[in-house]
C-alpha cells in the first residue's frame, strides 16, 4: 500500500513500516528505448511498492539528474526510493534509502552517514550473512539469486527456495527474494515466508508495465 502524501511516506520511512511486497529495481537497457520514468510510473500504478534506482553505467552527473527526477515521481505516489550502491547520490537527492552489496561500503559506515531515519538494505545469499546484516544495522535484506537470472551477471549460483526460507527464518528484519522471479514462480517464493519480491525483467521487459505489476501484485495478494 502506498502513502497518499509525503508526510505519510516520511512517517512510514521513519517508523520502518515499509511495504516490500513488490520491489522494482530498474535496468534501463531492458526498456529498449522506452522512457524510464513513464514505465516506472506505470509500474507503480500497477502495484509496485518500492523502487530501487540502479545506474551502473551512468556518470555521476547523469545518475544525479535521473535520481532527482525519480524522487519527484516516487514522492508523488508515496513510494520509497532506494538508491543502489551510490551513497553520494542517495544523500544528494535525499532518497529514502540505500541498498548495498557485499563489496560496497560496510553497513555501520553507511548507517552513520545516512542516519537512523533512512532505509538501509543489504544483499545476502546465505543465513550467516543474513544474521550479520541484521546485526550490523540493515533494515531489510535482498536474498538471492533465488533462480537463475540474466539481469545480474554477478548473481552467482541460484540459492533456491529452501535456502531462501532458511534466510527468512534466521532473521527478524524483512527479507526480499530477488533473482529470476516472475509471474510463474512468485507464489512459490511467497510460500517461503519472505516479505516481498524484487523484480526487474518481470516488469521492465514487458510491454505493459501496469498490467505486469498488477498481475504480480494480484498473485502475491491472492
Amino acid at each position: 500500500m502506498t502513502c497518499p502524501n509525503k508526510n505519510c511516506l516520511n512517517k512510514m520511512i521513519h517508523n520502518k513500516t515499509v511495504d516490500y511486497t513488490l520491489y522494482l529495481a530498474t535496468d534501463r537497457p531492458l526498456l529498449q528505448g522506452r522512457d524510464l520514468f513513464k514505465v516506472v510510473e506505470e509500474a507503480v500504478r500497477g502495484g509496485v511498492t518500492v523502487v530501487q534506482l540502479r545506474e551502473k553505467e551512468a556518470s555521476s552527473q547523469e545518475f544525479y539528474n535521473i535520481a532527482l527526477r525519480m524522487k519527484q515521481l516516487t514522492n508523488k505516489y508515496g513510494v520509497p526510493l532506494i538508491i543502489n550502491d551510490r551513497l553520494d547520490i542517495m544523500l544528494a537527492v535525499d532518497a529514502d534509502g540505500l541498498h548495498l552489496g557485499q563489496d560496497d561500503l560496510p553497513l555501520p559506515v553507511a548507517r552513520k552517514l545516512i542516519g537512523p531515519g533512512k532505509i538501509l538494505g543489504w544483499s545476502v545469499s546465505d543465513s550467516e550473512k543474513a544474521r550479520e546484516g541484521e546485526k550490523l544495522g540493515a533494515d531489510y535484506l535482498g536474498a538471492g539469486a533465488v533462480f537463475a537470472t540474466g539481469t545480474k551477471t554477478d548473481a552467482g549460483k541460484p540459492i533456491g527456495l529452501e535456502e531462501l526460507g532458511k534466510i527468512k527464518n534466521s532473521v527478524r528484519i524483512p527479507v526480499v527474494g530477488i533473482g529470476g522471479i516472475n509471474e510463474k514462480n512468485i507464489t512459490r517464493v511467497k510460500d517461503t515466508g519472505v516479505d516481498g519480491v524484487c523484480v526487474i525483467s518481470a516488469i521492465l521487459a514487458k510491454d505493459d508495465a501496469t498490467k505486469a505489476s498488477r498481475e504480480l501484485s494480484d498473485l502475491w495478494n491472492g
